[in-house]
């Protein structure tokens, strides 16, 4: 429960399940929990009273200790002193009490606030307009989405609301101190409070509650007329259970809501049956492909439901503002010992669902990266229509619909903390037929995206951005996209692969110069699919109008994942280490260069080939490290491993300096800071550039045995690499580094945790 609400005396009129509960929660609130203490006159205690028409009710109310006082009709008497009036009484029956209520304020506190419980708002605001002629400047509206089948004040309960949604619907005119109140009101009775327009309310509404409870009071209305009604009951299995559960609630209330929310309930009904009639006419026409596009989708958007109502990570937040913060507890110490395999590529395994989907035929994918940003590309493509089984054990089978058979989204795609899912996503979705708005988490909204939509636009595409040229990027569809000759003004493999991909559906040759070499592997995933692009030198191109043939896909280790084991075996003395099936494709490989420069004992074996990309297994043993100044060349090679070699410099004697990164400031966190940050706090001797950095490790004859820094707390910023890097780091210190904001780590690297432990490292994670 939070702190205790600002208000004396509180007027409950409708004493029932909502109004009873919100009762013995704000007296959950006020007493000490004795049951002396539940009836006792506290200072500061809140005093409540009640109305309702049952005489019995508020009788029940008294006896319980929920209320103190109250009466069948609202009255002068019971007004007095009040300073918050909850309206708790069913929809249908709200414009009778405030035709009572009305000439009562009259002399009511100029304190007063007034507010309700009722699950549709525009009929409320209705009422409030034919009442008073306008909704009054002290009327907060609310919806708390809580409830039970049980109904009256015998059923109240204390807990009804914690960690539940109340959801409050004020206009321009609401006296923001009234909205605060009602805020803390519901906090106090551990209610989760947000607001909401009043008809995006009720639309929202429609399809997560009065809906699902209007098909359950019809499906078993429907059984219930069955001959063998009886047999059907009897045998029943868990999920009828479920989902009829709801069923048992209140009819006359639900009766009411239908009535009340008409209009947006029979809407979300169309739309309900015209899913219905989708799926019908798939199992008719035995339409495999069809029946699993439904079906997978809504797979998916459940687990994704489960994620929210669990406050667990499965697909970032729409996540991030719903779970708690996580942070690292790493101690130093350990080793780093054995045999592992690290997820797949997230680069890879993000482009193996955009290809397969647009390929003709169905595309098998082994060695698929199950975290959250490769799952959101997944359930996009749902979304637009493509059918897909899996993920099974990194297993997806991906039915293609060729490059013009993608649909319309039926919302906004969330590509979760994807930067690299955003910007190919754009240039995908720049030659579709249909409008199409790419969002995604927090931090992914924060980070620029004019770089891909300046040259969409150049091909033609019509790209609406936010402020700063930041995300939900709006792509507005049937735009004629042509060929251009493009020089990236910095290097870049997700400009490059979103113009390629737009250039799928332009007009002519798409030609893309890069500054510096960066990953090829969408112009690799392009050969396979066999959609020739041509390369000469330090430019790629391809014509339009092809298509994409489906092909089998194996998805190598993840290099960017591999590096931070790569990097505590180079760092800590008595390290022996093999990662297997680790891609190394050589526009990925500057960590194996940078590292092997300094001095690591890092071998590559059972170098092969699998689905067009290298792979081999890396064995590293510990040996010294020398600081270096890195090539330039390497810089875009190794540019999402930096975070972790800059720990390797940490550890490393003598200085390493590094220029030409200045891309870093503009990952999921200026990475270059969020480093240098970290550094103070553990004492590691650093210089900032725009650019780069230099880092100081140890002088010459420190004896490798001692820790090169202490210990501390240090902010992640949400970005899972620099979270796991200084995981790492804490092999080498003093003593224990703890590391905030590490949810997001599972975006990228699930199973992190456990592949740490099983190597030697010490971690632990807590709620922060």
């Amino acid at each position: 429960m939070s702190e205790l609400v600002d208000e004396k005396r509180v007027l409950i009129v409708g004493l029932g399940l909502i109004g009873g509960s919100l009762a013995a929660a704000l007296r959950a609130d006020k007493t000490s929990g004795d049951a002396e203490a539940e009836t006792a006159t506290l200072p500061g205690r809140v005093n409540i009273v009640a109305c309702d028409a049952d005489p019995d009710e508020v009788a029940q109310g008294i006896a319980m200790g929920l209320i103190d006082g109250g009466d069948v009709r609202l009255s002068h008497a019971l007004l007095d002193g009040v300073s918050m009036i909850v309206l708790a009484v069913p929809v249908m029956a709200m414009r009778g009490v405030l035709h009572a209520l009305a000439p009562l304020l009259e002399s009511a506190s100029p304190e007063l606030v007034i507010t309700d419980v009722g699950s549709t708002k525009s009929t409320m605001v209705n009422d409030a307009v034919a009442v008073f002629g306008a909704v009054p400047n002290n009327m907060v509206l609310g919806h708390p989405i809580a409830g039970s089948e049980k109904s009256g004040v015998a059923a109240a309960t204390a807990n009804l609301f914690e960690r539940h949604k109340v959801i409050l619907t004020p206009n321009e005119h609401t006296d923001p101190q009234a909205i605060a109140r009602v805020m803390a009101l519901w906090q106090a009775a551990g209610a989760d409070v947000l607001e909401m327009d009043v008809s995006h309310h009720d639309q929202v509404l429609a399809r997560t509650s009065h809906l699902p409870h209007f098909l359950a009071f019809s499906l078993v209305d429907t059984l219930a007329r069955q001959d063998d009604r009886l047999d059907i009951f009897r045998y029943a299995a868990g999920g009828f259970r479920d989902f009829t559960r709801i069923a048992g609630s209140d009819p006359v209330m639900w009766r009411d809501v239908f009535m009340a929310n008409q209009e947006a309930l029979l809407d979300a009904l169309s739309d309900f049956e015209a899913g219905i009639a989708r799926l019908r006419q798939a199992v008719e026409q035995r339409d495999g492909d069809a029946m699993l596009v439904t079906l997978g989708r809504a797979r998916h958007a459940r687990h994704y439901f489960d994620s929210l109502l669990n406050q667990s990570s499965y697909q970032a937040e729409y996540t991030m503002q719903q779970q708690g913060r996580l942070r690292y507890r790493v101690s130093p110490g350990g080793n780093v010992q054995g045999r592992i395999r690290v997820p797949g590529d997230k680069s890879i395994s993000h482009r193996s669902i955009m290809f397969g989907a647009l390929a003709e035929g169905i595309t098998q994918i082994s060695g698929f990266l199950e975290g959250e940003d490769s799952l959101a590309t997944l359930q996009a493509f749902r979304e637009m229509g493509v059918a897909i089984e899996g993920p099974d054990k990194g297993r997806v089978s991906v039915h293609g619909v060729g490059l013009n058979g993608l649909k319309m989204p039926p919302g906004p795609i969330y590509v979760g903390n994807s930067g690299t899912a955003m910007r190919l996503f754009a240039g995908l979705l720049a030659g579709q037929r249909f409008d199409s708005e790419l969002t995604g988490d927090a931090s992914l909204t924060a980070r620029p995206m004019e770089r891909v939509a300046d040259p969409l636009r150049q091909m033609g595409a019509v790209i609406d951005t936010a402020e700063g040229g930041r995300p939900p990027l709006t792509i507005h569809g049937g735009a004629s996209l042509k060929g251009i000759h493009y020089d990236m003004p910095m290097a870049s493999a997700q400009v490059k692969s979103c113009l390629l991909f737009a250039g799928l559906y332009a007009e002519g040759e798409t030609r893309v110069r890069e500054p510096a070499p960066t990953r090829d592997h969408t112009e690799r995933m392009l050969n396979g699919f066999g959609y020739r692009v041509e390369r000469d030198g330090d430019t790629c191109w391809l014509e339009g109008g092809g298509k994409l043939t489906a092909a089998p896909i194996d998805v190598p280790s993840d290099i960017s994942s591999a590096t931070f084991f790569l990097v505590a075996a180079a760092i800590t003395p008595g390290s022996d280490l093999t990662l297997e099936h680790v891609g190394i494709n050589p526009t990925r490989i500057g960590v194996i260069t940078i590292l092997q420069a300094m001095g690591a004992d890092l071998r590559l074996l059972n170098e092969r080939n699998v689905g067009g990309e290298p792979v081999a297994d890396l064995h590293i043993r510990y040996a010294p490290l020398k600081g270096i100044d890195i090539p330039v060349d390497q810089v875009p090679l190794a540019i999402d491993e930096f975070p972790a070699l800059f720990v390797a410099a940490a550890n490393a004697e003598g200085i390493t300096r590094l220029r030409g990164a200045e891309e870093l400031r503009v990952k999921e966190s200026d990475r270059l800071q969020a480093m240098a940050n970290g550094f103070d706090v553990l004492g590691i001797q650093y210089r900032l550039l725009d650019d780069g950095i230099d880092i100081v490790g140890y002088d010459k004859g420190h004896a490798l045995a001692e820790c090169q820094y202490g210990g501390g707390r240090v902010d992640s910023l949400g970005d899972h690499r620099i979270a796991m890097s200084f995981a790492v780091a804490a092999l080498r210190a003093s003593d224990d580094i703890l590391i905030d904001d590490c949810a997001n780590v599972a975006t990228s690297f699930p199973g992190f945790i456990e592949l740490a432990r099983h190597v030697g490292m010490h971690l632990e994670q807590e709620a922060e």
